[in-house]
This record gives structure tokens, C-alpha cells and sequence, in this order.
């Protein structure tokens, strides 16, 4: 059994992208991320040390997104979702959707985001 938290419109500032400018002035990125486990224990024993703690899920995220610029976002993505388990063991998954609402595109466009997923084997 899987159950889930999210963690939605989290809103960093960022230097990533291709292009030169994007890397000067940077922009802004706004990241969800979910993730599966098992939170039954810490449900019935109203517990936060037996699940994620969202506050540290959040600055997890913050610290890749807020850090070394990278080219792609997609790198960003994987940065975060890798980061996420390694810090939290009791995850079974997890899923980082990075969106670049500023992306240079010159069309008028709702959004741009890549999506990484990342799980163990067995759970």
C-alpha cells in the first residue's frame, strides 16, 4: 500500500536554462513534487518522525533549484527527485515536476515542465 503527499506551487528563483541571459539574470521556477510511502504508522500514532516532514521536503527542492546553475531542466528534475531519496528512506517514490513559466519561447505559451520519477526496488 501506497499513500501520498504533495507538495504543490513551490516557488524558487533559479539561474537554469541554455541560453546566456537565463544564466545572468536567472527567473523563476515553480516545482510540485509527490510522494509515495507507506504514512499509516505515523497516522496512527500522530507522529511526524514516522513521515515526511513537507517543510524539509520543501527546502530539500529549494536547495537544488536555488543552487549551480544547470543547462536543462530536466537535470534539475532528476537533482531533486535523486536528493529527495536519498534524504528520505521511507519513500517508495517520489515525482518532481519542475515548471519554467518564464521559458524563452516566442510564442505565447500556459507553461513549460518536465516531470522526473524516481523508485525503489521492492516497495
Amino acid at each position: 500500500m501506497a499513500d501520498r503527499i504533495e507538495l504543490t506551487g513551490l516557488e524558487c528563483f533559479g539561474y537554469h536554462g541554455v541560453f546566456d541571459e537565463e544564466k545572468r539574470t536567472g527567473q523563476p521556477f515553480i516545482v510540485d513534487i509527490t510522494c509515495w510511502l507507506n504514512f499509516a504508522e505515523a497516522a496512527a500514532d500522530d507522529d511526524l518522525t514516522k513521515t515526511i516532514n513537507y517543510a524539509e521536503l520543501a527546502e530539500v527542492a529549494a536547495e537544488v533549484v536555488e543552487g549551480p546553475a544547470r543547462d536543462l531542466i530536466e537535470t534539475v528534475a532528476t537533482d531533486v527527485a535523486n536528493a529527495a531519496m536519498r534524504r528520505f528512506e521511507e519513500l517508495y517514490a517520489v515525482e518532481v515536476t519542475i515548471h519554467k513559466p518564464k521559458a524563452p519561447i516566442p510564442r505565447t505559451f500556459g507553461d513549460v515542465a518536465v516531470v522526473a520519477r524516481r523508485s525503489r526496488k521492492g516497495k
